[in-house]
């Protein structure tokens, strides 16, 4: 028995991670950079954990949101691996971002001015890449900045190492988007096609996350930027079914990609409930046959949603059992009538497999209506995490 003092604990899998990055890479090409995206405490698999065994992997290039990701990160690489920030950096962290090598992205001229200062201050290139808007309308240079931006670019030459032109697709994991895409495709095309023409070239070019990079192949270009893929999950049953379609009709069962993320805990109290009584706060749940409701310490403060009173399941001597009432702050409870033998400290898997049963994330993400990104960020990063064969 694992000791520690928590209520429960996560697997990382090693050996599915590695699957999954071999998955990707062919599907990319030898000649596609990989970048693995850790933004969310890493999808909610842990920065410190994830970031040393992506590596052992042969991962060397992360992406994060932002600049406190990319110390985390920073402070954990073993490799001396590059991190690029994606998202949020304040002026004031520019000069570390410098110092240390650290690539962020540049989406509007504040921004740039301010890497500009930063680098003359260090005396040493800023290393940043270029966002283009070109139809999400969040952020990134406007078409109408282009002449702006490059001649800007071009003056600062000295103190400017552009080391990507990026975009990012609105929505490439769903088919109703196809046009926007497109249209998205094109727009980036044009406006790096301007910047090259006006003789500024990027070391790499990279637009494609999970969902383009399986939807779009046209977007895997010099680099990839995974998330969700690596980490064992489809961005969408669209972009799956597309995947499977594209490759000789293989059937459902056929799923490359492993998750790699397993949620354990044990049974804290077993108590027997006479039919007719009510189970938990309030009138939600009445035991319709004597009951052996079994009390899990898991609630939503650990990230199983309250949505899923009366409506998630658990795993419990291999079989998919159902919580019964309501889920509390830090408990809930769970039917384990049919378990024969049952007892306190049984494991229980929220998430992961026992025996021939399994509960994946996209289990907990269809009953509660959010997608298995939200389901996988909201795993405290108190959890103690461990990685396993």
């Amino acid at each position: 028995m694992i000791r520690m003092f928590h209520t429960s604990y996560i697997e990382i899998s090693k050996s599915a991670l590695h699957a999954n990055l071999k998955f990707i890479r062919k599907l990319a090409g030898d000649e596609v950079r990989y970048c693995s995206v850790i933004k969310g405490n890493a999808y909610g698999h842990g920065i410190e954990h994830f970031v040393p065994l992506a590596e052992e992997c042969g991962v060397r290039m992360f992406a994060v949101h932002s600049a406190d990701e990319a110390l985390r990160a920073h402070m954990v690489s073993v490799s001396g691996s590059h991190i690029m920030i994606m998202g949020m950096i304040d002026d004031a962290e520019l000069e570390w971002a410098v110092q240390n090598e650290v690539s962020f992205y540049v989406f509007e001229f504040e921004r740039l001015r301010a890497a500009v200062a930063a680098a003359r201050k260090q005396d040493q290139k800023a290393k940043i890449h270029l966002e283009l808007e070109t139809g999400m309308n969040r952020i990134g240079f406007d078409w109408h900045d282009r002449e702006e931006l490059a001649e800007y670019v071009l003056q600062n030459r000295d103190y400017l190492h552009i080391m990507g032109i990026s975009t990012h697709y609105a929505g490439a994991e769903s088919v109703a988007n196809y046009l926007r895409i497109q249209n998205q495709i094109a727009s980036y095309s044009r406006y790096q096609w301007y910047l090259r023409k006006k003789g500024i070239r990027a070391d790499m070019r990279h637009t494609a996350c999970s969902a383009p990079l399986i939807s779009y192949p046209q977007t895997r270009m010099d680099m990839i930027r995974i998330g969700i893929a690596q980490y064992g999950y489809w961005p969408s049953k669209e972009t799956q079914m597309q995947y499977l379609t594209r490759n000789g009709g293989r059937k459902m069962t056929d799923i490359p990609l492993r998750q790699i993320i397993s949620w354990k805990t044990r049974i804290m109290s077993i108590k027997k409930v006479d039919t007719g009584d009510f189970i938990g706060y309030g009138t939600v749940y009445q035991a319709t046959d004597t009951t052996m409701a079994a009390t899990v310490p898991i609630g939503y403060s650990h990230g199983f949603s309250r949505n899923l009173s009366n409506l998630g399941k658990v795993l419990v001597h291999g079989r998919r059992v159902p919580v019964v009432g309501m889920v509390n702050m830090n408990m809930l409870i769970v039917d384990v009538t049919h378990c024969p033998g049952v007892k306190r400290g049984d494991e229980v898997v929220l998430i992961g497999s026992q025996k021939k049963n399994r509960i994946t994330v996209s289990s907990f993400s269809d009953m509660t209506n959010n997608v298995n990104y939200e389901t996988l960020v909201r795993l405290p990063r108190e959890i103690p995490r461990f990685i396993v064969a």
